[in-house]
């Protein structure tokens, strides 16, 4: 199977313009999913944009795009050949250098950037919304926020990478998934507003004091716990959130410089542990 066509049709059965895909951590996978759906959306002649988004510039992923492709860069990174057109400069920063937003005339190795700070990735997404049919951004899960309340769909990354054991990785995968799929509140019920973030010293005050009211967050990612103290608290409060997110799949990565994962029990695992559609990028499979 394609994994990419997969992934897409997910998307566009939630009316999504616009892909985040985020990952449980470094090397799980990311780009090679964002890959696998850009190839599937190219061949389906939709009109892309690509950036990259919170990520560490010395990590920003190069990838090879085909003519017509709008993407973000650093205007320090655009390269002189092959030939790339300027469409549209940003006033925006990336690190040591402003963005800009061109489309490939000439299919080659380009970079992907994109700021680092939440709001002026809702920018960037509302700039590639105008300059395309679809964003795909490779993003960082603290940066996903700029989808909030929007059409945008999330895929979630887990891999050996990022985790000791196969159980681990997929702990946090689940919680990850269950922080990001958090419901949106009920005004009509008793609630608690947070302007900030859940952290973890409030969570475990909340649910020492027994509180049944719906503990409200402007969007999930102000959700600032993870692993097991974000599944305890999930499970324990009726956390919701204002502005919610849509998580439509995950994929894994079971391979690792220093260790693996067998990978069609990790694809089971993580399918049955998150509900969610799960596929392995790298073998071209769905989780049965």
């Amino acid at each position: 199977m394609r994994v990419g066509s997969a992934l897409l049709e997910l998307a566009r059965g939630a009316n999504a313009r616009s892909i985040f895909v985020v990952g449980i951590g470094r090397d799980v996978g990311k780009t090679t999913a964002l890959r696998a759906i850009y190839d599937a959306a190219y061949d389906a002649d939709t009109s892309i944009g690509l950036a990259s988004c919170g990520i560490a510039s010395s990590r920003k992923p190069r990838l090879w795009l085909k003519p017509r492709t709008v993407f973000v860069t650093a205007r320090d990174a655009l390269p002189r050949t092959p030939a790339a057109e300027i469409v549209r400069l940003s006033p925006l920063r990336t690190a040591g250098s402003t963005l800009l937003y061109a489309r490939v005339v000439a299919a080659g190795q380009y970079e992907l950037a994109g700021p680092p700070t939440a709001s002026g990735v809702r920018k960037v997404v509302d700039d590639l919304g105008e300059l395309s049919e679809l964003a795909i951004i490779d993003g960082a899960v603290d940066r996903v926020a700029a989808l909030a309340g929007a059409d945008g769909a999330i895929v979630v990354a887990c891999g050996a990478a990022a985790a000791k054991t196969m159980s681990e990785a997929v702990d946090e995968v689940t919680s990850l998934v269950a922080r990001l799929s958090v419901a949106p509140f009920d005004p009509r019920e008793p609630s608690i507003q947070f302007d900030g973030a859940l952290t973890a010293s409030s969570a475990a005050a909340l649910i020492a004091a027994r509180e049944s009211r719906q503990i409200v967050v402007c969007d999930p990612t102000q959700i600032a716990l993870s692993g097991k103290a974000a599944s305890r608290a999930l499970a324990q409060l009726r956390v919701r959130c204002r502005r919610p997110l849509r998580v439509i799949a995950a994929t894994i990565a079971s391979m690792a410089p220093d260790r693996s994962f067998e990978p069609r029990a990790f694809a089971r695992a993580v399918a049955d542990a998150t509900g969610l559609p799960t596929f392995d990028v790298y073998a071209s499979t769905r989780a049965a």
